[in-house]
């Protein structure tokens, strides 16, 4: 691998593309991509614009791409302006899906947590159903699923029904055909199996995991 391939996956790494980069270095359009022999002043840029990135990996493919102390970082949520998934301050179970819905609602800010990075959005969880696997005021990934038509059991979803009910269950089957079972994380008594006819189910996101607010 040359310096060349490895700078580009270093900018698949970033989630831009090769044009907004070359940008940033103040490089020429097509640089990266056309350029055998990248020159000193480039790498130069690069690594001073990118700190993050270890000089000794993009000259000699040693060692990791980060910066061990950067390394750490990538892998733990953090807030951003520019990058990542939108999360939005309000409560899944109290009309999330009108956020999803008015495309003049605004994020209170970006949550990038590779992990997580394939999620439609991040909101509120209330309630204790789901303990101790969901804590009641955790944030929680959703991922939206289109087809609805067939949902695996065992996952963790969040439900909107068509009666405007919503809820964090895991998935199970029922002895009815038509019907999924909605299933608590907590033993408690007053938290119970739940049937819900599937022709009722009008939006499902995954529940891809959740964490405190940052």
């Amino acid at each position: 691998m040359e310096i060349r391939d490895r700078i580009i996956q270093f900018v698949d790494y970033k989630r831009v593309s090769v044009t907004s980069f070359e940008k940033n270095i103040g490089a020429s359009k097509s640089y990266i991509s056309n350029t055998k022999n990248i020159s000193a002043k480039v790498l130069s840029n690069i690594l001073r614009i990118y700190p993050e990135l270890s000089p000794e990996w993009i000259l000699t493919g040693e060692g990791t791409m980060l910066k061990k102390e950067n390394a750490v970082q990538s892998i733990l949520p953090i807030k951003s302006e520019d990058k990542g998934v939108p999360y939005y301050n309000v409560d899944f179970v109290g009309g999330f899906d009108m956020v999803i819905n008015d495309q003049t609602t605004i994020p209170e800010y970006l949550i990038d947590f590779p992990k997580y990075n394939e999620a439609t959005c991040w909101c509120n969880v209330t309630g204790h159903s789901m303990e101790p696997e969901i804590t009641h005021g955790d944030i929680i990934a959703l991922k939206r699923i289109e087809d609805i038509s067939f949902l695996p059991y065992g996952e963790i979803y969040a439900i909107v029904t068509k009666n405007e009910m919503r809820t964090i269950k895991r998935i199970g089957p029922s002895q009815n055909k038509d019907c999924y079972s909605l299933i608590p994380t907590n033993k408690s008594p007053e938290y119970g199996v739940q049937e819900l006819p599937k022709e009722m189910v009008r939006i499902v996101f995954k529940v891809l995991g959740c964490m405190k607010r940052l």
